[in-house]
């Protein structure tokens, strides 16, 4: 397997929006989303220069497959939070979230010498809650009806890994397909 994490381009942004709108990737997101070509080019023009995230399409094997975000890099407080879906469905349940899991892991402590690592997962996304568990990060909190989605008030999982918890217990202990992280 080829695994990129190549810059988002121009080009991208109505696939992105095709995926965004997946039921299956959707029903996991913040928002209800309008389609709409315009609020992707205004989206793509403020985190074009935005210094404190980083985007990329995740390409495997050639195949551009789903959308990867490192947000809210504080390089004072050394920590940021990250984001992914895949988008194709010919690629889920073929071990692509392990590969993206531990290149961002690596990426955030080994590159940017961050000390946490944390995200927020919709309650009912129990998947991709075990694969975070499964390499390092823990539940460090619940925030009750935090958002509604369709008139309906959902939880939150608060998660984070350390710095720490990465090297004394997953740096060298999984084997995966080292990615290419683009730096344009």
């Amino acid at each position: 397997m080829k695994l990129v994490f190549r810059d988002i381009k121009p080009d991208d942004l109505m696939m992105i929006l095709n995926w965004r709108t997946m039921p299956e990737v959707s029903k996991y997101m913040y928002t209800d989303f309008e389609p709409s070509m315009e609020k992707q080019k205004k989206w793509y023009e403020q985190i074009s220069g935005d210094k404190s995230r980083r985007d990329w399409i995740i390409n495997v094997d050639d195949e551009d497959v789903g959308l990867l975000s490192i947000v809210k890099i504080d390089n004072v407080n050394k920590r940021c939070d990250w984001a992914y879906y895949l988008g194709s469905p010919n690629i889920r349940g073929k071990g692509i979230g392990k590969n993206v899991e531990l290149n961002v892991l690596e990426y955030v402590f080994e590159k940017l010498e961050l000390n946490k690592l944390c995200c927020e997962v919709l309650k009912e996304n129990e998947l991709v809650i075990k694969i975070h568990e499964k390499y390092g990060s823990m539940v460090e909190g619940n925030r009750r009806q935090q958002i509604c989605k369709n008139g309906e008030f959902l939880d939150i999982v608060e998660m984070g890994i350390l710095r720490d918890d990465w090297k004394k217990n997953i740096r060298g202990k999984h084997e995966f397909v080292k990615a290419v992280f683009e730096e344009g």
